[in-house]
């Protein structure tokens, strides 16, 4: 849920007038209409009625114009209302009425001047409070470090040009908390319909554009409260926030929807593991489903991020907050994991920035736990509280909500490009269907994609029931891609992405062979430099898949051949074949499997299966093969 921040100007209109010389009018002199203008913008403000105590504000000026109370509140409810150029410009008339009469609205001065960008004069004047302050108020502190902060970053400030996404996703209604699938065809986002109840709607891209969105209607809406949604990364499970729902533990749960053949089913409740008495909301799933991050209010730090992974049973482990280069003493929220799975990005209030509430990044490092907190800089970051932010698998386009000048009527959702230093890595997808390599039949299965040079999990992605998969594939680096599946041999494939900058997703419809005698896997991820036969350390996560194999089927033995291309000499080829297949035993026995469960034989060149005439062939000749002898 989005938490509606109110702030009341609380400004007495005596204290102005307390400032006030013989050239200015105070609210005492000022005249009975300018005072029952006044009175009535005074409650107005009480009431939010922001536009029309403006409009009071102004007749009451008119009335008399050196009012001095009169353009204090105005500038106060511009503020209010993040118009910050008409709030400096009326402070400014102020300043030049009584130089005085600043002094009791230095600090939302100070604010109009940072939301302008000014930072270097909002320092000033917020220095010139602190000066003559008997106590220094803890707000007058945090924005004096604030503005330092800004002072020190604004240099590198990036272009920031934000897109209105247009009338077929926004509305007259406030629209939040944009999600998107991984291959950007569909967005789901959160409406307050008519000011009241928040729904769900749903908007599929044709070609460059989105197709006018929909309401998603039951059993995801309700009548009840739900929103902060978060729609995972193959489109088929919806993560989000209800509140006061009759089976909640708190005052607001995190549920979840699956997509099915017939439609999205009817919520969930995601159970102890992660709901509790306290208030959980803003949800999103990591690319591979296996994690949930979400906030948790807590009573040392307002609110926290958490994370809960999902175990191999399909149930939720007790979640976690995550470590201090995330959290800090007060609150964190909106956390988004890119589809590349190594990059969160969030909102916190504790870390060093520029205003209230600032968006930040955080990069998964090769142990596994989170880099520092890095400010996503200015402009992206302002005065005010910037949060809820998520990125394309393009890793440079990032969705909004804000209530800039071109909204269609409340907050709207845009688009930005991310500055370069805070974009995520680009991320493609292979997806298809695992099946039966005999029968055909179509299998669930477990899909695991791994970093070669780390041994580092991706991503683990457990299969639907017809075995349709989505397993997301950040580009930069090398992975070991296996499917397994009880009583089958594992498949391996790889995806060499180190050095692609762009490229396509992948269709891959995976056969599995059942375990039996003469069944055979190809092992693509078993690697030895050119005429070598010395492993290489990326063989390792998959050798390791292999002992696993061995190790679950304690009386399988198998061959494990070595084959090689026909560059070179017949008898070369066959002894480097030979002595290949025997590094790969002499590993596998080295991690506990007995010698007589493992035999290394050399096929050379005299077992093509592609034509040795292009270098694509000749790679696919070269190869490591497991052939089951007996189980």
């Amino acid at each position: 849920m989005i938490r509606v921040r109110i702030l009341l100007t609380g400004i007495c209109l005596a204290l102005f007038g307390l400032y006030a010389k013989a050239q200015t009018v105070g609210y005492e002199n000022a005249g009975k209409k300018a005072q029952q203008h006044f009175d009535n913008a005074i409650t107005a403000v009480g009431s939010f009625q922001y536009k029309e105590a403006i409009s009071q504000l102004e007749s009451a000026i008119k009335a008399q114009p050196r009012f001095i109370d009169a353009y204090g509140q105005l500038g106060l409810t511009y503020v209010e209302l993040k118009q910050y150029q008409l709030a400096v410009t009326t402070f400014d008339k102020l300043k030049q009425l009584d130089s005085n009469a600043i002094r009791p609205a230095r600090m939302p001065y100070s604010r109009a001047l940072a939301g302008l960008g000014r930072y270097e004069e909002a320092l000033a004047v917020v220095n010139q409070y602190l000066a003559i302050s008997k106590s220094a108020s803890p707000n007058a502190v945090k924005l004096k470090a604030n503005y330092e902060f800004a002072i020190a970053a604004k240099s590198n400030a990036a272009p920031f040009e934000p897109k209105n996404l247009g009338d077929s996703i926004n509305s007259k209604d406030p629209e939040y908390f944009p999600s998107l699938t991984i291959d950007d065809q569909t967005l789901v986002y959160t409406r307050r319909v008519n000011g009241r109840n928040e729904d769900f709607f749903i908007a599929l891209r044709d070609s460059a554009h989105w197709r006018k969105s929909r309401d998603m209607g039951e059993p995801v809406n309700t009548a009840f409260n739900e929103g902060a949604q978060n729609i995972s990364q193959d489109g088929e499970m919806l993560v989000f926030t209800g509140c006061d729902f009759p089976n909640g533990r708190g005052s607001c749960d995190i549920y979840y929807s699956i997509k099915t053949a017939e439609g999205w089913q009817a919520p969930v409740n995601m159970g102890g593991a992660i709901n509790t008495r306290e208030w959980e909301s803003q949800p999103c799933l990591s690319p591979d489903k296996q994690t949930l991050y979400f906030v948790r209010a807590t009573s040392d730090a307002a609110a926290d991020i958490f994370i809960s992974k999902r175990l191999a049973n399909g149930q939720w482990e007790q979640a976690q907050r995550l470590g201090p280069n995330i959290n800090t003493r007060l609150a964190e929220s909106t956390p988004f994991i890119h589809a590349d799975n190594q990059t969160l990005y969030f909102s916190s209030a504790g870390h060093p920035g520029f205003g209230a509430q600032d968006l930040f990044f955080s990069r998964r490092q090769p142990d596994g736990n989170w880099g520092p907190a890095v400010n996503l800089g200015y402009p992206v970051n302002t005065i005010d509280e910037d949060a809820s932010m998520v990125v394309s698998s393009d890793g440079r386009t990032a969705y909004f909500a804000s209530d800039r000048a071109d909204t269609r009527g409340a907050l709207d959702i845009y688009s930005f490009e991310l500055p370069e230093t805070a974009r995520a890595q680009k991320t493609l997808y292979v997806r298809g269907y695992v099946y039966d390599a005999k029968t055909e039949q179509r299998l669930p299965a477990t899909l695991e994609l791994i970093d070669l040079q780390t041994g580092f999990n991706i991503a683990t992605v457990r299969s639907t029931a017809d075995g349709s998969y989505l397993v997301p594939l950040p580009l930069g680096k090398d992975y070991a891609f296996n499917v397994n599946r009880k009583g089958y041999l594992f498949y391996s494939d790889n995806f060499s992405l180190l050095a692609s900058q762009d490229g396509k997703p992948y269709e891959k419809n995976i056969p599995l062979q059942p375990l039996e005698a003469n069944a055979v896997v190809i092992l693509k991820n078993i690697f030895f430099e050119t005429g070598k036969y010395a492993l290489k350390e990326d063989s390792y996560t998959e050798l390791d898949k292999t002992v696993k194999l061995l190790g679950e089927n304690s009386s399988m033995k198998v061959e494990i051949s070595g084959h090689t291309d026909d560059v070179g000499a017949d008898k070369d080829n066959q002894v480097l074949s030979e002595n290949r297949a025997k590094e790969v035993v002499k590993y596998l026995v080295s991690k506990g499997i007995p010698a007589d469960r493992v035999v290394a034989k050399g096929y050379g060149e005299t077992q093509p299966v592609a034509p040795n005439d292009t270098e694509d062939g000749r790679a696919q000749n070269r190869r490591t093969v497991l052939k089951v002898i007996s189980l």
